[in-house]
């Protein structure tokens, strides 16, 4: 496959971080901006912190030319991806008859996702050729 797709998951990680730090909702009723890193006043925790631990790991197994990083790089995209689904799913779900406004943060931390897991599945490397006598 193409090298671009290496650095296009390189890029996604990148967007990836910065977009945990944009704004993903607001709740008007209470007046908070829900981002990844502060959810003063809610129940969610932090879930960004989640998003760097698997984003370190993508970073670090897309750049090994190993085929076990290349193996695990899946397994990290893959996981991120279904932290930033269970995220969309979580933080924008109506309560009390109010819905939160989705901001453009958590669409970009899930778009970001899927481009990290569509450059997991196809690793820019070559596998040794196997010899026949």
């Amino acid at each position: 496959m193409p090298r671009y797709l290496k650095w296009t998951g390189i890029a996604a990680a990148i967007l990836l971080v910065v977009s945990c730090f944009t704004p993903w909702v607001i709740i008007e009723s209470k007046n908070l901006i829900i981002s990844g890193v502060d959810t003063a006043g809610t129940n969610y925790g932090r879930p960004a912190y989640i998003h760097f631990f698997f984003t370190a790991f993508f970073l670090l197994f897309t750049l090994l030319p190993r085929l076990w990083a290349k193996r695990a790089n899946l397994l990290a995209a893959a996981l991120n991806l279904a932290w930033a689904a269970r995220n969309f799913f979580i933080i924008t779900a109506c309560a009390g008859g109010e819905c939160p406004v989705k901001k453009i943060g958590l669409l970009l931390v899930l778009l970001s996702s899927v481009l990290m897991l569509v450059s997991a599945l196809f690793p820019d490397m070559e596998l040794p050729q196997n010899r026949e006598s």
